[in-house]
């Protein structure tokens, strides 16, 4: 087992440099396609989406909680309101929540 690791090591070491490298070498001019450009561009908001909303979930004691602050932020920020105001009104809401869970 302790031999395969550096085996792990460097296949990870190769892909991690290829997904930097390959980008570089194969895209030299503009993209033009208004559709994979729509689609890099939106690639790096779904990435945080995905590492936040399970975070959101299970950051509180309870998973309701934690729910009904994504629904909270999610209004209020629909809303038109900043990130203060965001912020503010889902740790009233997991306050609020915990105390009556």
């Amino acid at each position: 087992m302790n031999n395969n690791i550096y085996i792990y090591i460097a296949v990870m070491t190769v892909i991690t440099y290829a997904i930097r490298v390959l980008p570089l070498t194969v895209f030299r001019k503009p993209i033009k396609n208004k559709y994979i450009r729509s689609f890099l561009y939106y690639v790096p908001y779904v990435t945080l989406s995905v590492m936040t909303f399970p975070a959101i979930i299970n950051a509180t004691q309870s998973p309701v909680s934690g729910i009904l602050a994504l629904a909270v932020g999610i209004i209020v920020a629909y809303f038109k309101g900043n990130l203060f105001i965001v912020s503010v009104s889902c740790c009233a809401i997991v306050f609020v929540s915990e105390l009556i869970i």
